[in-house]
């Protein structure tokens, strides 16, 4: 009886000196991979993105496709990117935060306060609208978590908490000062390299920082998985009330960063500052859970759509179209991003209605496990 030779053997017998020739099921797996990396399902938004660089360049050709353009809308957008990746850690749990607007304003405020009336240092001024910010998150928590009250809102309201308490600080007038236009202070969001400025590497970070956290920790499994279904997750362990609140607290310090980078950039507490941000804010979330991670909210989708947004809404500033043109180009983004985002997360449950075979394989994976991955406890 002859037995097979085996693939050690043969590359024993092809000599050191050959080298390995891949096979052409590995090349077809390769450009399998590649096809579906690069398709529109996976990364639309940057076609998208493209396409409108294209239009305005065509639109605006003197002032549009310069690096002028290009660091307008790496800076001018930081700030947004910030107050965008504040809400995709809650909305990763399925939790809704509209107070990171008014989170922003009221850091944005205090830290002017603390500079200009109370003639505090940047360190300490900075940490006190940072502690303010800490406690709107436990405030939240608190709510939402332990008296169970709608995310929706409790946060709506808390952000109307805190809209007074501006209100009483500054009586709806901006805080201005030398103190804010001063260094340290201003180096915070001023300070550039080669025309690029501090909010940007701070935007950076905290998209590696939470990209890490929900794609390569345990914690970031639980997360999603009490973002799909928290029953389930509860059952199998996952301290879901826990990571509800944790996001929460989460979302309020990083909004609260965002205000005080705001009041550095431009040099002023304003108490509407972080208004304008929350529909974009909510758009960029969306549109990213659309990219990289289908129906998964995540970081760098959430840049992606930032940029994309922020560059939609730079091209139609120099072309001098309609000051509407803004949010409505904002509100048509948001809305295909939620019919596509909804399309996504609704797919797979239209596939197993069809081939019930699919569904059988799920069960086999347990009652531990959450879209094929086991739930870490």
């Amino acid at each position: 009886m002859t037995s097979t030779p085996t693939r050690s053997a043969e590359l024993r017998q092809s000599g050191p000196d050959e080298p390995a020739v891949p096979s052409a099921g590995t090349l077809g797996a390769l450009g399998r991979r590649a096809t579906a990396a690069l398709s529109f399902r996976t990364i639309g938004a940057v076609y998208v993105w493209l396409l409108i660089a294209v239009l305005f360049s065509v639109w605006a050709p003197d002032t549009f496709p310069t690096a002028t353009t290009v660091k307008q809308v790496l800076n001018g957008n930081a700030v947004a990117g910030l107050v965008a990746l504040s809400v995709v850690l809650p909305l990763a749990a399925r939790v809704f935060d509209l107070s990171v607007a008014y989170t922003m304003s009221l850091t944005s405020v205090l830290t002017a306060h603390f500079l200009v009336s109370s003639g505090l240092g940047p360190v300490t001024a900075i940490a006190l609208a940072m502690g303010a910010a800490l406690l709107v998150g436990v405030v939240n928590g608190l709510v939402v978590v332990v008296l169970r009250v709608d995310s929706f809102i409790a946060t709506l309201a808390t952000g109307a908490l805190i809209q007074s308490l501006i209100t009483m600080v500054t009586n709806d007038t901006s805080i201005t000062g030398v103190q804010l236009l001063a260094k340290p202070f201003s180096s915070i969001a001023q300070l550039d390299a080669g025309g690029i400025t501090l909010p940007v590497l701070y935007l950076l970070l905290a998209a590696t920082a939470i990209w890490f956290l929900l794609e390569h920790t345990a914690s970031g499994r639980r997360l999603y998985a009490t973002g799909f279904n928290a029953d389930a997750a509860r059952l199998q362990g996952v301290r879901t009330d826990r990571l509800r609140f944790l996001t929460l607290v989460a979302s309020a310090l990083l909004s609260g960063f965002a205000g005080v980078v705001f009041a550095a950039s431009v040099g002023s507490g304003s108490p509407s500052a972080g208004t304008p941000y929350l529909l974009s804010a909510y758009a960029a979330a969306f549109v990213g859970a659309t990219q990289l991670r289908a129906g998964r909210f995540n970081a760098w989708g959430t840049v992606i759509a930032v940029l994309l947004l922020g560059t939609g809404i730079t091209g139609l500033g120099l072309a001098t179209s309609a000051q509407w043109a803004t949010s409505l180009f904002t509100g048509s983004v948001l809305i295909v991003a939620l019919v596509l985002t909804g399309g996504r997360i609704a797919l797979p449950a239209v596939l197993r209605r069809r081939k019930p075979q699919h569904a059988a394989g799920s069960a086999a994976d347990g009652p531990g496990t959450v879209s094929g991955e086991e739930v870490p406890r």
